[in-house]
């Protein structure tokens, strides 16, 4: 999963821009701890809005409550199991050995068990392994691009297609990137699209079919062929 936040070309970035981006970054990503389908794995923010955008992400991360899932003020519970905890160990560990740098989080958090605290990453590159594979957990790393064609390319770079979310102003760029993302699902300005009455899935590793509205009953159907001939209609 994608998650691009663009600068448009000829408008000025505010500030209001940049705080509906990180709360939709922080909704898309720390929900259920980062455990769902469609929670990003990679977040690309283009050149000229990244310190802004990184510092005010990483505060907000910072802020989200850790505890009992049960409760309702908590934002961000425990793991599934201890294997899944050791998987985000693993990226980060592999993320600041080559470079990354930890904004907030970055380890086991003190309630133990499968707690682990939401962790923001910084100068995140392609060679890591928490962008190549799906980390499953409450870690956001923060990508550089400039313009939209890299954005594209880095976002496509994955065996993975299953969804990305988009933060533009520019309607324009939103249909050239919705377009050629190779993806099954684009959020365009939010961080939550999943509805039952959206089809569902996507392609490359994220596999093939849909599920959801109409067409997710397509695959329990069976097409029949019927050719006429002779009938004097």
């Amino acid at each position: 999963m994608r998650y691009i936040i663009s600068s448009d070309r000829n408008q000025t970035v505010t500030s209001p821009d940049i705080e509906e981006a990180v709360k939709g970054a922080v909704a898309s990503k720390f929900r259920t701890s980062g455990q769902t389908c469609v929670c990003a794995n990679r977040i690309l923010v283009e050149d000229q809005v990244f310190d802004e955008f990184s510092r005010k992400y990483a505060d907000a991360v910072n802020n989200l409550v850790v505890g009992d899932g049960t409760r309702s003020d908590t934002d961000i519970g425990p793991l599934i199991n201890q294997a899944a905890v050791e998987k985000v160990v693993r990226h980060v560990d592999d993320a600041v050995s080559r470079g990354a740098e930890v904004l907030t989080g970055g380890k086991r958090h003190e309630l133990g068990g499968t707690y682990f605290e939401p962790t923001v990453l910084s100068n995140v590159g392609a060679d890591m392994l928490i962008t190549r594979e799906e980390t499953f957990g409450p870690v956001a790393p923060l990508m550089r691009f400039s313009g939209e064609e890299q954005a594209v390319a880095i976002a496509n770079d994955s065996n993975y297609g299953l969804a990305a979310y988009v933060f533009t102003k520019d309607f324009g760029r939103v249909w050239r990137v919705a377009e050629a993302l190779e993806v099954g699902s684009v959020g365009v300005n939010t961080g939550g699209m999943s509805t039952e009455t959206a089809p569902a899935g996507g392609g490359k590793e994220s596999g093939i079919g849909r599920e959801g509205a109409k067409y997710g009953i397509e695959d329990y159907l069976e097409v029949k062929y019927l050719c006429l001939a002779g009938i004097g209609l």
